[in-house]
């Protein structure tokens, strides 16, 4: 509500256009001096008497008390949507542009729910098309705005500082954002299943960068258990949208702006498609490393065609990784090469432990043939694009293959420094000890259909 004086301007401008006496518009519940006081900014109105004089002159509540007609917000919340919807379908650019005009209109009119969401919108944009920097800075700003609101409400802002970090090759930093914020749903009892899934499913990624495997697994099953919690996003907001459209259509303002609400949240949550993608690649990681190739590929395909229907490359990059090595030790080396050959041609700022991974699993397979020229070629680049990432423990394990490649062929010396090298990786003061595991969260079972 704007301060007394602004709204008794209003007041009085609204009541002379409509060529009314202050007892006109006061009569039958409220005086002509109460009016006047009004106008003259000496009182601030209850809601109930504003509302009766909104009534009264034709207006809405939210107008009277706020100067914004009704329908601006809802219509922001509208734009917000076609945003979000637009960025699901994978056009970044044209996403970011709805979000910049939504932002704008928003500042504009004081408005910061949805200031926070069109900031949270284009840090995604950023994100999809790896401005690291700038992704960073909207979701900050973002957080900033709903520093007031509870940690739940944060949880996005915080994640996608994260991933943007973790792009950025800022690994630990990347699993303290998240562990810190899981941690505090935690013990606050705010353990809201969505921000939950979001946190636990995105620090799946920095987890086997770093080599905590158990970790990754375990924020895996987390992570699934909690889905169950969760509704259908697409299809849940979908429907909101819809619904909103019809009520708006109708004049019916705040039940339209109400289904927006909640739309809007959803959309803001369709990353949990790709976090739960997340989740079905680190199983079939887990298999992968238990023998069982062939769920392995199955899961490990299931997670490729969830992001790949996203549009998230990048995300994409990863699963491509895991799948080219079970299909190499299926012996599939063809299948695997051609998944590897797009990987090579990521950009450093941000693919670079993929395209590293790439050229390792490359040089592996060039092994296999007997042709130890190229897998040392291989190595090198991996070793060149790896050192960049912070990603220790694909390091040392790269260090290990070289250093075993260069001694049968008999370099000795250039083995031992390729060994050195991968020691030193291990041992870097703060790479491969993390503090205690998050807490998991505590959720009464869902009852079974009857």
């Amino acid at each position: 509500m704007d301060e007394p004086v602004e709204i008794g301007r209003r007041v009085q401008r609204m009541r002379t256009q409509l060529g009314w006496t202050q007892r006109k518009l006061a009569e039958p519940s409220y005086t002509p001096a109460y009016v006047s006081t009004l106008e003259s900014g000496k009182v601030r109105p209850s809601e109930a008497a504003l509302r009766f004089l909104a009534d009264r002159l034709g207006t809405s509540y939210e107008e009277l008390a706020t100067g914004r007609p009704a329908h601006v917000a809802t219509e922001l919340r509208l734009a917000l949507t076609d945003a979000q919807q637009t960025l699901a379908a994978g056009a970044a650019d044209e996403a970011a542009a709805h979000y910049r005009r939504v932002l704008a209109e928003a500042e504009g009119l004081g408005l910061a729910d949805e200031r926070a969401e069109a900031l949270l919108g284009l840090g995604d944009c950023a994100l999809e098309s790896g401005e690291l920097a700038a992704a960073i800075a909207h979701f900050e700003a973002a957080e900033q705005l709903l520093a007031d609101e509870p940690l739940p409400r944060r949880a996005r802002p915080i994640r996608g500082r994260a991933v943007a970090h973790l792009l950025a090759g800022e690994l630990r930093y990347a699993c303290y954002l998240l562990e810190s914020t899981i941690d505090e749903l935690g013990t606050s009892g705010l353990a809201d299943p969505e921000a939950l899934v979001l946190l636990h499913a995105s620090i799946i990624g920095p987890y086997i960068d770093m080599g905590a495997h158990a970790r990754a697994a375990h924020a895996a099953e987390v992570a699934l258990s909690l889905a169950p919690h969760v509704g259908d996003p697409a299809l849940v907001a979908g429907m909101h949208r819809q619904v909103a459209r019809t009520f708006l259509a109708e004049g019916r303002v705040a039940a339209a702006d109400a289904s927006l609400a909640k739309a809007q949240a959803i959309y803001g949550q369709l990353q949990l498609r790709t976090d739960l993608a997340h989740c079905h690649w680190m199983r079939g990681y887990v298999q992968a490393q238990n023998g069982d190739l062939a769920a392995a590929e199955g899961e490990l395909r299931t997670a490729r065609e969830m992001l790949a229907a996203g549009r998230a490359a990048l995300y994409t990059a990863q699963v491509d990784v895991e799948l080219a090595d079970v299909l190499r030790r299926l012996g599939r080396h063809e299948e695997a090469a051609e998944l590897l050959s797009a990987l090579l041609e990521l950009g450093e700022s941000h693919g670079a432990v993929h395209a590293g991974g790439a050229h390792r699993l490359l040089g592996l397979m060039a092994e296999e043939r007997g042709e130890p020229e190229s897998a040392e070629e291989h190595y090198v680049r991996a070793l060149a694009l790896l050192e960049r990432s912070g990603a220790t423990g694909d390091l040392a394990d790269l260090c290990r293959l070289l250093g075993d490649l260069l001694r049968r062929t008999g370099r000795t010396e250039a083995a031992l420094d390729a060994y050195r090298t991968g020691l030193g990786h291990r041992a870097a003061p703060g790479t491969t000890t993390l503090g205690p595991a998050p807490a998991a969260p505590a959720f009464p079972p869902r009852p079974a259909p009857r």
